[in-house]
């Protein structure tokens, strides 16, 4: 990998003029409304500042770690780590596919880094398929983009939202339930769970759409405190392996899986605890310094997750057997009870605050990819629209934690939203498409970083096998459910997308939600 710094004002020169052409679209809409002095005195109000109507660059290198950090370790290497090893059949091969799955992860986030400098616009993947394919054909060329738009704006981020404060909900009240010796009935549980989630989300939305700094410090706090759990953790497993605890690990590959679909599963099962490694991604214009910060995050985090992620294994394995750690339900837990004995109550509360890490660093990052999608005029104008004084995409952030609250009242939506991981895999395989793409149609662009041609290629040929494996190997209606979700998101497409056909009351329901939430279209960076 090759990295050449170059002035903050080149990459601005570079930048695709659409967001501008967007923002004069959308002031012109208002303009029309004359009579309106309501709104005119809120576009007025973001014209009285003096600085730009635009997110600001607040998140810098520790910021950045954090935010990468604490999106990808969230409930699952606390709660269900068993399932990995269940598929991988031994302790060796588990270990071996923890290591593999963040090698794939690294290899995956050095290579949107080169996309990430090229075209230094937040949204992800997103704003890369329309810049590597918008504009190969008029009708076909958006479509990719506004796919993983529509899969990601209105089902993965909310349905991602929902889970973990489900799981904030059930960590939380349970040690406190268990303290006060009550046990409450399954409806008033589901009651409990269900309000305790919805204020977790409340909280967190309130914090995202104050402010910028507000959302990043509490991300660094609670990235602190999980990586302390975590530490915990290791350091009693390695205590132990130092005792001589060593029987479980001594099994090695023995009954390792043999089959390559079964392997692939555990891969895949794998990857979901690395997901979020390419959540900088999302804040591009936002990251302080983003040639340089954007790969120094992403050395810096990832081997890091890798190794707690490894050595959390090897210490589960030093106390409790492949079996115990198969059959529990929340396996660190258990690994508590059994070493910590009074302190065991450290877990359930590390494992909460991995939970609201999580929670905050998936809407931050959510937030945008709506905000931008609305930027390049693919959904209502308001959404790419910021607030006056906090500069803080509000709209997108309420949109994701309005769905996710909605997404917490049935019982149980975490089996169908396992079936949409392979959805993301062939997001990864198009973005490393996308990458090779624009080595011929941008290869006289200037790339900061450069990554040798190989390292895409390897992410492409891995996801795509993740994409065919599974349903190969166990075909199951549910991927049939999530082909016609991505298919309907065309329903929407043709008319709003291609036709540019405009919802009647639309203008006047984006002057509504100007006067309510104090937004205003941004202005060029």
């Amino acid at each position: 990998m090759t990295l050449n710094r170059v002035p903050e004002n080149d990459s601005i020169a570079r930048q695709r003029s659409s967001h501008d052409d967007t923002n004069k679209t959308s002031q012109l809409a208002l303009a029309q409304h004359d009579g309106n002095s309501s709104t005119k005195s809120v576009n007025s109000l973001g014209d009285s500042d003096n600085d730009d109507m635009r997110l600001k660059r607040q998140v810098g290198l520790f910021s950045g770690v954090t935010l990468i950090v604490g999106t990808m370790i969230g409930s699952g290497i606390f709660v269900s780590a068993g399932s990995l090893l269940a598929n991988a059949g031994s302790p060796g091969l588990c270990l071996v596919l923890w290591a593999a799955c963040g090698l794939y992860s690294l290899l995956g986030a050095l290579s949107y880094c080169e996309i990430g400098t090229l075209i230094p616009k937040s949204g992800g993947e997103y704003i890369y398929f329309l810049e590597a394919f918008g504009k190969m054909h008029k009708f076909f060329g958006p479509i990719l983009a506004f796919i993983f738009a529509w899969v990601t704006v209105f089902l993965i981020n909310p349905s991602s939202v929902a889970i973990l404060s489900l799981s904030f909900a059930k960590y939380f009240i349970s040690p406190i339930l268990t303290a006060i010796h009550f046990c409450p009935d399954v409806y008033l549980s589901y009651v409990i769970d269900r309000l305790l989630a919805t204020i977790c989300i409340g909280l967190i939305t309130f914090v995202n759409c104050y402010s910028v700094s507000a959302a990043t410090r509490v991300q660094n706090i609670f990235t602190v405190g999980k990586l302390t759990a975590i530490a915990i953790i290791i350091g009693g497993g390695l205590y132990y392996l130092g005792l001589g605890y060593t029987e479980n690990l001594e099994i090695g590959f023995e009954g390792s899986a043999s089959s390559f679909g079964q392997i692939a599963t555990a891969f895949y099962g794998g990857l979901w605890a690395y997901s979020g490694w390419n959540n900088l991604n999302f804040i591009t214009e936002e990251l302080k310094d983003p040639y340089r910060n954007l790969p120094l995050a992403i050395i810096i985090a990832i081997p890091l997750t890798t190794i707690c992620y490894v050595l959390i294994n090897v210490s589960y394995l030093t106390v409790l057997t492949p079996e115990q750690i198969i059959s529990s339900d929340v396996v660190a837990v258990d690994w508590g009870n059994a070493v910590l004995g009074s302190a065991s109550f450290l877990i359930p509360l590390g494992v909460v605050v991995s939970v609201i890490g999580t929670t905050n660093g998936t809407l931050f990052a959510a937030g945008r990819v709506s905000h931008v999608v609305g930027r390049e005029g693919q959904s209502p104008d308001f959404l790419s629209y910021i607030h006056i004084e906090k500069k803080t995409p509000v709209a997108p952030t309420l949109l994701t934690s309005l769905l996710g609250m909605l997404m917490i009242i049935p019982g149980d939506i975490g089996t169908l939203i396992d079936f949409f991981g392979f959805a993301i895999s062939i997001f990864y395989c198009a973005a490393m498409v996308a990458l090779v793409v624009m080595r011929f149609t941008k290869k006289d662009e200037h790339r900061p970083i450069k990554v040798p041609i190989i390292i895409p290629i390897i992410v492409m040929v891995v996801s795509a096998i993740l994409v065919v494996a599974p349903i190969v190997a166990a075909p199951q209606v549910q991927y049939f459910y999530v082909l016609l979700f991505i298919l309907a998101g065309l329903i929407f497409y043709v008319p709003f997308v291609y036709y540019k056909k405009r919802v009647p009351g639309m203008d006047s329901f984006t002057i509504l939600m100007q006067k309510l939430l104090l937004v205003a279209p941004t202005t060029s960076h």
